[in-house]
């Protein structure tokens, strides 16, 4: 159980210090969407704001496709990161870049023709707000590209604990487009065209910014266009549709939403779900950022079979991630009306107080949609695409269209807001109900409501987890990895040597990682008797450490250096080394 503890505080920590950079990222769109609003709104008009919203559903799409790439992506690499084939994690990469491109060119081809051409009407029949909304459109399409290839980029840096490239491509990028909005807006009156034309050349400064990392060579993720594989293509799609699922329902949704409103209240009611929308994606960027950092920490789970670090982020998300996200929820509703001030200044117009509203009602279904994306997440990693896919239809479209078209005769333009609270509602239930129907019984603990397979991983009674925080841990730990392996079975020279192995490889890390810096670290130890191997996996959080490159510098002259480290090399059949999010993963079969 110590172990176990000691994983569970491990994976805390390593999840709250990526966190944020991961929110950062996240806010990089809904920046756009403050700033875009706020110049709309002073500099413009309510009609541009109108067209912000307009375009919601379409940014939507656009997003949906890259969420598709990414995800399948991320996730496929983290498994091919657990199982050590970096060939496949390579071409991985490539070709999530090329598909990027290829259909990026096409969303460009067709915003621009339906810009040009004024085949926009069957998203709006307002005459004065149509015209506006084509130059946004035009403008939005010059940024397509940059958007979807700094999408992937971020994905893979921060897969490589590299986020904070991206940290700083996110606050160039910010600069730039509040610069160029001024330009473009204030100064040159360039309308609702300079909007978009300024974020969109903001983008082109983010990708750029972070493309510099992977063209001087500095990351393990290399540009191999030459050798692509397409093959991977379908498993990419196939892992990633599921969970992107929902933001193609959720294109949907906003079409569907928007005719509503224009048809029951008008179009002012669309500026004022733009206004609250812009206000709510800044927030929506902290579990934006929780969800990328578990998405990340799930798929290498997944590929190592680690049945209780996947238990244990979904741990941390309940005890750490909720009550996180309840108190950003009440300082929004507590701030509803100056939020709104950014926007509208004259409480006397219907749009001031339907924004209010819209800041105070809205951040009730975030908790709720916390715990909805990371079971969707783990569907998508573990292969429950059919889950998935029920949970993406209801959460995107069909739960939000059906309680606002019932309730918004009613309630008018609260109804969207309320529906989107009742949507959170029924996601949960339906986490809930999939795993009592599975298990043919309520949930009682984490392993119920995950539904993880049996067979999943190494089972208890194979396995032994413990932690070391000082050199006395050292010595007890590798007698009760000895121990383990006589009681399974294992013949006593390889329990022995197993002992031995873990003696040097935690004694090294406690005497070279723990000194190298102030902080408090643990090393996460883990022996498993599979078949007729007996793994040994060694996690720590010290600084990056390869003992093979160790083992290499000892390969000279002086045959006294590093001698024990070339020892469990002689003494394992497999080693095998990783860094993964910061963590370094050693695993050595005997």
């Amino acid at each position: 159980m110590k172990g176990q503890a000691a994983n569970m505080r491990m994976i805390a920590g390593l999840m709250f210090r990526l966190l944020p950079v991961q929110v950062l990222l996240a806010a990089v769109g809904a920046v756009n969407g403050i700033v875009s609003g706020y110049f709309a709104s002073n500099f413009v008009g309510i009609d541009a704001m109108s067209a912000v919203g307009l375009y919601a559903p379409l940014g939507m799409l656009v997003t949906s496709v890259s969420t598709i790439l990414v995800g399948g992506s991320v996730i496929l690499c983290g498994k091919y990161m657990g199982q050590n084939r970096h060939e496949k994690m390579q071409n991985v990469f490539s070709l999530n870049l090329a598909s990027s491109a290829l259909i990026a060119a096409l969303f460009i081809a067709a915003f621009a023709l339906m810009s040009i051409f004024d085949l926009t009407g069957f998203l709006s029949h307002d005459e004065s707000v149509r015209p506006i909304f084509n130059g946004y459109l035009l403008g939005q399409a010059f940024g397509i590209l940059p958007l979807m290839l700094g999408n992937s980029l971020a994905a893979f840096l921060s897969l490589e604990n590299k986020g904070r490239r991206t940290l700083s491509a996110s606050l160039v990028y910010i600069v730039v487009n509040i610069l160029l909005n001024y330009l473009f807006v204030k100064t040159l009156g360039m309308q609702a065209f300079g909007l978009a034309l300024a974020s969109a050349l903001g983008m082109w400064v983010f990708l750029l910014v972070q493309a510099e990392a992977f063209l001087s060579g500095g990351t393990q993720m290399k540009i191999r266009f030459h050798k692509l594989d397409w093959g991977e293509t379908r498993e990419i799609l196939h892992i990633g549709l599921p969970g992107a699922a929902s933001n193609v329902y959720q294109t949907a949704r906003g079409l569907i939403v928007n005719r509503l409103l224009e048809a029951f209240v008008g179009s002012v009611a669309i500026s004022a779900f733009a206004a609250s929308d812009s206000v709510m994606r800044i927030f929506w960027s902290v579990p934006a950022g929780m969800l990328a950092v578990s998405r990340m920490l799930i798929s290498v789970s997944v590929g190592e079979e680690d049945r209780q670090t996947l238990k244990d982020i979904m741990r941390v998300m309940f005890r750490r991630f909720l009550p996180l996200m309840g108190l950003i929820c009440a300082g929004i509703i507590l701030c509803a009306v100056p939020l709104t001030r950014i926007f509208y200044r004259d409480p006397s117009e219907p749009v001031y107080m339907m924004t209010v509203w819209g800041l105070r009602i809205l951040p009730l279904c975030m908790p709720l949609s916390i715990i909805f994306m990371h079971f969707s997440c783990y569907g998508e990693a573990s292969g429950r695409h059919g889950f998935v896919h029920v949970m993406a239809l209801l959460d995107g479209v069909v739960c939000v269209a059906s309680f606002t078209a019932l309730l918004i005769r009613a309630l008018g333009m609260n109804s969207v807001y309320v529906a989107n609270v009742l949507n959170g509602v029924v996601t949960t239930l339906c986490i809930i109900g999939y795993a009592w129907v599975k298990r043919k019984r309520f949930p009682r603990d984490m392993d119920d409501l995950m539904v993880i397979p049996e067979d999943f991983g190494v089972a208890e009674d194979e396995r032994l987890d413990l932690s070391i925080r000082s050199m006395e841990g050292v010595v007890s730990v590798a007698e009760q990895v000895q121990r383990f392996c006589l009681e399974r079975g294992v013949d006593a020279r390889r329990a022995h040597l197993a002992g031995l192995a873990m003696e040097e490889m935690a004694g090294n890390i406690v005497d070279h990682g723990f000194t190298k810096d102030k902080k408090t670290h643990t090393i996460d130890v883990r022996a498993a008797h599979k078949g007729d191997d007996v793994i040994l996996r060694i996690k720590d959080d010290c600084i990056p450490f390869d003992p093979s490159e160790r083992r290499q510098l000892a390969e000279g002259d002086d045959i006294t250096k590093n001698i024990g480290i070339r020892m469990v090399f002689r003494i394992a059949r497999d080693v095998q080394y990783q860094n993964i999010l910061g963590l370094n993963v050693l695993t050595l079969r005997i």
